[in-house]
């Protein structure tokens, strides 16, 4: 008799992540994971408690995804690090579109979301740096940009409309620079 082939944590996650890019995040369930991996649905029960640590994986892992793209933005040089963390952010918005929904178009209304987190401070600091702007000011300058970047992502992540990426880019700069001279630098 053949060995039993052993799924692991990582192919339920990969498998998961692959569902919700294929068709939504409401698509993750034990079954539609066990059909992806050709098993039964004991591999998905004895890696993962519950379905909520499996859907709690799948955004851990989304939100890996959505870094990479970041940082590969980043370290193409073709913006300054600010502008690409904000064009990667649309970028996922783009291609990872379920993924995308996941991470940030989801009722969040019973999580508790931290104030502040690694990623926004890092942005506040580049702020800070590019503008001179610190504590509440930094902060707002970019909850301001955050918003409007998220509004551009969501119009590409729902098919709402497709910009061209210099139309965007255009756009992340006016906006930009619009709040540098609402805070008086010119």
């Amino acid at each position: 008799m053949p060995p039993k082939v052993k799924v692991t944590k990582e192919d339920i996650i990969n498998a998961a992540v692959d569902i919700v890019r294929n068709s939504g995040a409401q698509a993750i369930n034990a079954r539609t994971i066990a059909s992806a991996l050709n098993c039964s649905t004991q591999p998905v029960f004895s890696n993962f408690a519950t379905m909520d640590e499996l859907r709690l994986a799948v955004v851990e892992r989304a939100d890996i995804l959505c870094q990479e793209y970041m940082q590969r933005e980043v370290e193409s040089g073709e913006f300054p690090t600010y502008k690409a963390n904000g064009m990667a952010y649309i970028r996922f918005a783009k291609e990872e579109k379920e993924l995308f929904k996941l991470l940030y178009m989801r009722d969040r209304s019973s999580e508790l979301i931290p104030e502040t987190t690694e990623q926004t401070d890092k942005m506040e600091s580049i702020v800070h740096n590019n503008t001179g702007l610190s504590g509440a000011d930094a902060k707002l300058f970019h909850l301001e940009m955050w918003a409007y970047v998220h509004g551009i992502a969501t119009m590409f992540a729902t098919g709402f409309l497709d910009l061209d990426w210099e139309l965007v880019s255009r756009m992340l700069t006016d906006s930009y620079q619009g709040l540098r001279k609402q805070y008086g630098m010119e």
